[in-house]
């Protein structure tokens, strides 16, 4: 399903309101496990959607914010020190540059290699898609500017989200169909990951698990830092499609019955035929979220708070199999996760006027707008910096 909002900043451009909201059902062949497989069916998606929330909205939209997902996105924080000649010296925008580069370009090499074991291409090209600043330290001390300052050891860390050119270039064509201003293609791990503010929740950590139709996509967060972001192709769909084949039924018919399961509306023999169905199918998710945490080899202990979110995280068996089973054990927890769900109220920024986002599955799209007052909000000489790297890099 394509959802579009059409949001409305206020002038602090610090909070924003969602004033119109238009969704499209896609056909089976417009993508596939979150690429793209049909462009010109999934930009008449995006057209349908657009317009009916600037219907709602009683305007037209300018600027775009997209959302990517996908089994080759990559998302890494890399972390890079750099010595300093002469730490009584101030450090210059020209030498920081320097550093920018070196810790990109670097990066840039890991994932490309990365991508071709893992696609069995040894030639496959890659895009940086954005990076974000983490955080900067000078001597152990973080700053959020380093310009200006002495000292020695300067230690970054930057957010990167890469992808096959194969995969950006669709979207970047659906943008250029949809007559807008392209403000950025963003990981959707990444935006979940940042919707929330971790001093108002009490925690500085968590697993973001979102569930989409094709794809589930995880981030994992530690003392508020972005560590990275992962996806395994397993989601909603692959649910449906069990559903079908037991049931002899067609896949629409099965969509229909998932969720008024998922809504607790079947009648009580429908809800039991239908829970044995999806047991195996949760299981085998269970073991992709498993394999994929393992993936995170730079984190020593793993957060004990795992968020749920995306449509196919209403499902009864997906909080089941994590909260009643003892997976963690096999993996880096110190103790056993809680497991909640991510919800539209608990984006505070951003306040939805058309009453209509009440559901996990509302959290990505939001999650997107949310973005947009992060962007608006990064106005430190670091990150512009940051900005100039990347658009030299995709260029």
């Amino acid at each position: 399903m394509v959802k579009a909002l059409i949001v409305e900043m206020d002038e602090e451009l610090t909070k924003a309101n969602v004033i119109g909201v238009g969704k499209q059902i896609q056909k089976l062949g417009d993508m596939h496990n979150g690429v793209v497989t049909d462009i010109y069916g999934v930009i008449q998606n995006c057209k349908q959607a657009i317009k009916s929330a600037e219907r709602m909205a009683n305007c037209r939209a300018n600027n775009l914010i997209m959302g990517i997902a996908g089994e080759l996105v990559k998302g890494v924080t890399s972390k890079a020190s750099y010595t300093r000649q002469n730490s009584e010296e101030k450090i210059t925008i020209d030498e920081l540059k320097n550093i920018m580069h070196q810790i990109q370009w670097k990066t840039f090499d890991n994932i490309r290699s990365q991508l071709a074991h893992e696609t069995g291409y040894h030639e496959i090209d890659v895009k940086l898609i954005n990076a974000s600043i983490v955080s900067v330290n000078i001597d152990g001390y973080k700053v959020a500017n380093p310009i200006g300052f002495q000292g020695r050891e300067i230690t970054v860390d930057i957010f990167n989200v890469f992808a096959p050119l194969t995969h950006f270039g669709a979207l970047q064509t659906i943008a250029a169909e949809l007559h807008k201003n392209l403000i950025a293609i963003t990981a959707e791990p990444y935006a979940v990951s940042k919707c929330i503010d971790y001093e108002e929740s009490g925690s500085m950590g968590g697993i973001f698990i979102d569930i989409g139709g094709g794809t589930t996509d995880i981030a994992v967060v530690q003392d508020g830092t972005l560590v990275g972001t992962k996806m395994f192709t397993l989601g909603g769909r692959t649910f449906t499609k069990r559903l079908a084949q037991n049931l002899n039924i067609s896949f629409l018919e099965a969509e229909e019955i998932k969720l008024s399961y998922s809504n607790q509306v079947l009648e009580k023999n429908s809800t039991q035929i239908v829970a044995e169905a999806m047991k195996n199918d949760s299981d085998v998710w269970l073991s992709g979220v498993m394999l994929t945490l393992k993936d995170f080899e730079n984190v020593e202990i793993l957060p004990s708070r795992i968020l749920l979110c995306g449509g196919g995280s209403k499902l009864p068996e997906i909080k089941s199999v994590l909260q009643n089973t003892n997976w963690h054990k096999k993996l880096r927890f110190a103790r056993k996760p809680q497991i909640s769900f991510l919800e539209p109220k608990h984006i505070t920024r951003i306040q939805d006027l058309t009453s209509l986002l009440n559901s996990q599955e509302d959290v990505t799209p939001l999650a997107l707008a949310n973005m947009a007052l992060e962007m608006n909000c990064e106005e430190k000489t670091i990150s512009k910096i940051l900005k100039k790297v990347v658009s030299l890099m995709q260029a």
